[in-house]
């Protein structure tokens, strides 16, 4: 693993590479003519990169007739981007977010909500008594009184469990530097949201529209003030 790790790092630090890679974080796949534009680079040499990328298991291709799509190897790599961004952006003093409004109010992290909007859930599924910190863990678990309502929301919480990824776990937000929820869970409030027309993703960046239905909701099921998203 020790060895593993600096072809890993090296590989997600070209600057050229590190573009490739977000642009891949709202967990569309994309060309590699699509990504030489995004790394504003020649398609010979977006095509050297994705071979590095790919080499290294962070990014994984499908072939569909003649085009190859390139998309993240996994919610893991996703992972390592959001605690880069963090990372990167670290304030000296108190924090203030320069994230543009759009992606700063709601976007996608991966397959599960961020920004405001997914710090506010986050914090709103604690206080209403529906997630707990697992005892010793960095991780969640639903409570009793959580299952009956993601139950009734249809969140099969079953078959979140079981696939091969972590259920629940905070997931430090990079505009916010707090807590969303990440892992199955998380993108099963994704998928929940975006069936309900709750939010609409953006055509062109991460950022995801709390529509006028999902304003509604947000205040009624989860607490969450109208208002509270743009004022950040």
């Amino acid at each position: 693993m020790d060895v593993q790790v600096p072809g890993i790092a090296a590989a997600i630090g070209e600057p050229a590479r590190a573009r490739m890679l977000y642009s891949l974080m709202d967990n569309h796949a994309r060309t590699s003519t699509e990504l030489a534009v995004i790394a504003e680079v020649s398609p010979a040499t977006a095509s050297v990169h994705l071979n590095r990328l790919k080499n290294q298991r962070l990014v994984r291709v499908l072939v569909q007739g003649k085009h190859r799509y390139y998309s993240l190897a996994d919610v893991h790599v996703a992972d390592v981007l959001e605690s880069l961004s963090v990372l990167a952006g670290e304030p000296k003093r108190k924090f203030v977010s320069n994230t543009p409004g759009r992606l700063r109010g709601a976007r996608t992290c991966y397959d599960h909500i961020a920004g405001v909007l997914g710090v506010a859930l986050h914090d709103r599924l604690f206080a209403m008594g529906w997630l707990a910190v697992e005892p010793g863990a960095a991780t969640y678990d639903v409570t009793a009184k959580g299952s009956r309502a993601f139950s009734q929301f249809g969140i099969d919480l079953e078959s979140a469990r079981a696939l091969r990824r972590r259920f629940a776990f905070p997931c430090l937000d990079w505009s916010e530097r707090r807590a969303h929820l990440g892992g199955a869970l998380g993108a099963a409030v994704l998928g929940l949201a975006l069936n309900r027309n709750w939010v609409q993703r953006d055509l062109d960046s991460r950022a995801l529209r709390l529509t006028a239905k999902g304003r509604r909701a947000m205040e009624k099921e989860f607490g969450i003030p109208d208002g509270m998203i743009e004022s950040g």
